[in-house]
């Protein structure tokens, strides 16, 4: 029999743990009555509960009264959830899409998308790197780092005015040598709510042609800014301009389907015969990690993207969500400016988007709101605007304000 010291992993280092998922653990764990969850990047209701959307429950109903034998789906996932997906992201007279110009394949959620690409492009783009907004999600560094892919950043926050720092972003980009991969958020940006306008992405794009780099989209929270078509504006203003790029999607905060896992992964290329070569080689990268995707989650959001009254009930749904999240902005905002006057503008809180809010907090301010008022926040400071109601909002601001005089 073989020895376990033969292979005792006592060299293998503690993991230092999740910060977010840390912090949720010790939020549960807290007994005071007025605590308030404001770190984990999760939809709730104004009630505090993660919702189940009509449309998903009508969705799932149908599925129930026809129940089919779940075999293993094809490695690039269900076909007509695919073809959604595109027209969702593209709009369905999108040119690249009727020209058959776009590889799309059903992920393991959002982070299974990015991962996808990230092993796709390092397969066949072994020297490229890529850049990524300073700050972005913290994830972003782990899933490309981690296929391998170097990862440095350009300038995208300006905490002093609480925008884009545009004209730094553009100089960095024009610097970077050709086949540089750029991540961009397509809106919502994650963490800080600041977003490109139309303009500036329409300053961007020739930027990324000249320099011939190839962008790397990620859209997270469509409909969570300005609505389902709006938040695609970079994705089709992308296409339209005819460059190649990847766009990584998920239904996880627009659809409540956390747990499903239900994400995306598009390619698009410069002709029909490139993606159809693309989706082969997306396939046997998909073969060599995971298998097929899911079903359920798939033919659950099909059903609410290919049933107009489904799509359009769950329009509404996005809609009340993105009111919910604007309202708590506003909310935060009058409470705080009553508090401060012109002493301290949160003016920044009304012109970000989504659900988190950079706050300008610093990591001593974050341990004092959470040690002091039970209010948990992530120490670099971003705020997640669902974890706010109208029951708690103006007790939150109250605790900011208290950290910020101290």
């Amino acid at each position: 029999m073989t020895s376990h010291a033969a292979f005792p992993f006592a060299h293998v280092p503690p993991h230092a743990g999740d910060p977010i998922l840390s912090l949720m653990e010790a939020f549960q764990a807290d007994p005071r009555p007025h605590k308030a969850s404001l770190g984990i990047g999760i939809y709730m209701d104004d009630g505090g509960r993660l919702p189940c959307l009509e449309s998903v429950r009508q969705a799932e109903t149908r599925l129930a009264q026809d129940i089919q034998p779940r075999p293993y789906l094809p490695m690039e996932g269900l076909a007509a959830y695919r073809g959604a997906v595109q027209r969702l992201l593209f709009g369905a007279d999108s040119e690249a899409l009727q020209a058959g110009r776009i590889a799309t394949v059903q992920t393991v959620g959002g982070t299974g998308a990015l991962k996808l690409g990230a092993d796709f492009l390092h397969r066949h783009f072994p020297a490229a790197g890529i850049w990524v907004s300073d700050p972005t999600w913290d994830n972003h560094h782990a899933i490309f780092g981690g296929a391998g892919v170097p990862v440095r950043t350009y300038p995208y926050y300006d905490a002093s005015t609480g925008a884009v720092r545009f004209d730094a972003m553009l100089a960095a980009l024009e610097s970077l040598p050709p086949q540089s991969i750029v991540l961009l958020h397509a809106s919502c940006h994650n963490p800080t709510g600041v977003d490109l306008s139309p303009a500036q992405w329409e300053q961007l794009i020739p930027v990324l042609q000249r320099r011939e780099l190839l962008p790397f989209v990620d859209i997270a929270y469509q409909g969570f800014g300005a609505g389902l078509q709006d938040d695609a504006f970079a994705v089709r203003a992308l296409a339209a301009a005819g460059l190649t790029f990847l766009v990584a999607n998920s239904f996880s905060k627009n659809f409540s389907l956390y747990g499903e896992r239900v994400g995306g992964l598009s390619v698009v290329c410069a002709d029909r015969a490139t993606a159809d070569t693309v989706l082969g080689q997306l396939k046997s990268e998909v073969r060599g990690n995971y298998g097929t995707p899911p079903v359920h989650g798939a033919r659950v959001v099909t059903q609410v993207l290919e049933d107009p009254e489904l799509f359009a009930l769950w329009t509404a749904e996005t809609d009340a969500m993105r009111r919910r999240i604007r309202a708590m902005r506003e909310q935060l905002h009058a409470v705080l400016h009553d508090t401060f006057g012109s002493r301290r503008s949160f003016a920044y809180l009304l012109t970000q988007r989504g659900m988190f809010s950079y706050t300008g907090l610093d990591p001593a301010q974050v341990d004092r709101l959470r040690e002091d008022h039970g209010v948990y926040l992530i120490r670099s400071g971003r705020l997640c605007l669902t974890g706010l109601t109208t029951r708690n909002v103006a007790h939150v601001a109250r605790c900011i304000a208290a950290v910020v005089e101290r």
